[in-house]
């Protein structure tokens, strides 16, 4: 059934509310129109947008109700699946110190905040920051029999670490294939509470241990985060190149530290080059999810582990995060669904 406020357009892509079968029910009650909308996707930022704009589509009081029913999609073949994570993206980059790690916190708080069900695995096994970044570094995880539960942060986010098991200065000096253990026992071995997306951030490097995690981790998609100066270009089209060689399809890229805006004059300036980011993407035909600048309240809030507090005090930093996690997230709801967990398993005896 059409309704006039059908064609109404989501904001900054090319869906609408008619294209996405988002209108689950309306009904006139007590002189207002009741509408819920349902979505493959977290959607709850929508809520006062399409609120105002359905009120002045129709002319009446709304009151709008936003549901999301988040499914499983498909990922590479022949790799084990992990009870009680529906959609896992790999936070991945070429090479250190571009921002991966930041950007994995931050887009797991906007996807929380936009209503999914949000966890973290931190595989960034040399150098594991997510429990300072996430606020949860005095915390320990939980044993239950051959398991761990999860340690969750103030916002709800479901988060495992080697940091959690390691003294903050002690040295991981592990072999690759002691790596690909241990973060296989950090995956396999931990009871996620019914995550839609777990975020994982990627080791930087494209060498055999991150190979190997690619084809043993049943990825979604991945998410390029490069700086826009040419070194940075190169490794990241490895790392692009490594997920294309396991079938991995690429959500998007984004550009970080792309300008610095003087915070006493206003000067900008693109330190480490201009739109490097933005044209890597187009030569990829994927998109550019967000080109976010270097920025001194992304710093301390990061190291004070205080990322709610950054979404929640700078507005124009947490809007880029929720639009590259929104993208993301839209583009992995218009993938294949994974029906596997529907069939047993065949056994063939001669």
């Amino acid at each position: 059934m059409s309704h006039s406020f059908a064609h109404l357009p989501l904001p900054n892509c090319q869906e609408t509310l008619a294209s996405l079968n988002a209108v689950k029910s309306v009904k006139q009650q007590s002189g207002c129109l009741n509408v819920v909308l349902s979505f493959p996707f977290p959607a709850q930022h929508l809520h006062d947008y399409f609120q105002a704009a359905i009120s002045q589509e129709t002319q009446q009081n709304v009151q709008l109700t936003i549901e999301h029913n988040i499914l499983t999609h498909k990922v590479q073949t022949g790799v084990e699946t992990i009870k009680g994570v529906k959609n896992i993206i790999a936070i991945a980059s070429g090479k250190g110190g571009v921002g991966k790690s930041t950007t994995t916190a931050n887009l797991a708080q906007s996807l929380q905040k936009m209503g999914a069900r949000v966890g973290v695995l931190d595989a960034d096994l040399y150098g594991p920051s997510q429990p300072i970044m996430l606020g949860v570094a005095d915390q320990q995880p939980e044993s239950r029999e051959q398991n761990m539960l999860p340690v969750i942060n103030q916002d709800g986010i479901q988060i495992m670490s080697i940091g959690f098991l390691v003294q903050p200065e002690q040295a991981i000096v592990w072999r690759g294939a002691m790596i690909v253990k241990a973060l296989h026992q950090l995956l396999f071995q931990t009871e996620w509470d019914n995550l839609d997306y777990l975020l994982i951030d990627l080791p930087p490097g494209t060498g055999d241990v991150q190979l190997t995690l690619a084809q043993k981790i049943p990825v979604t998609g991945a998410i390029i985060v490069t700086t826009p100066q040419d070194i940075a270009l190169l490794d990241a089209k490895k790392a692009i190149d490594m997920f294309d060689k396991v079938n991995i399809p690429i959500l998007g890229v984004i550009e970080n530290m792309s300008i610095y805006v003087c915070s006493h004059c206003g000067h900008a300036e693109h330190l480490f080059g201009q739109d490097g980011g933005k044209q890597l993407a187009q030569t990829l035909n994927v998109p550019l999810l967000a080109q976010l600048p270097l920025s001194l309240p992304i710093r301390e809030a990061m190291d004070k582990g205080e990322v709610a507090q950054l979404h929640t005090q700078q507005a124009f930093i947490a809007d880029l995060y929720q639009q590259a996690a929104f993208q993301a997230a839209l583009t992995i709801a218009k993938m294949g669904r994974d029906y596997s967990h529907r069939f047993g398993k065949i056994m063939v005896q001669s």
